[in-house]
């Protein structure tokens, strides 16, 4: 038995996660005298976890209705 979140709720998760990992990042180079490529490395450590998620299926985003496939 898989894990899935529904769509509209795998859209919430991933607009707090974004947002999230947005002030994070942020924050971490605030504070720090990080350079602007461990920056980047986390950036995309954090957009791996999230496709990760959507490959396996756990997270199934509908992206607010504007990508909707025709159905036949």
């Amino acid at each position: 038995m898989k894990f899935h979140i529904s769509p509209l709720a795998s859209d919430i998760i991933i607009c707090i996660y974004v947002i999230a990992t947005l002030y994070l990042r942020f924050k971490f180079e605030n504070n720090t005298n990080a350079s602007p490529m461990l920056s980047i490395v986390l950036g995309i450590c954090f957009v791996v976890i999230i496709w990760v998620l959507i490959k396996l299926k756990i997270l199934n985003p509908n992206w607010f209705g504007l990508l909707n496939s025709k159905k036949k």
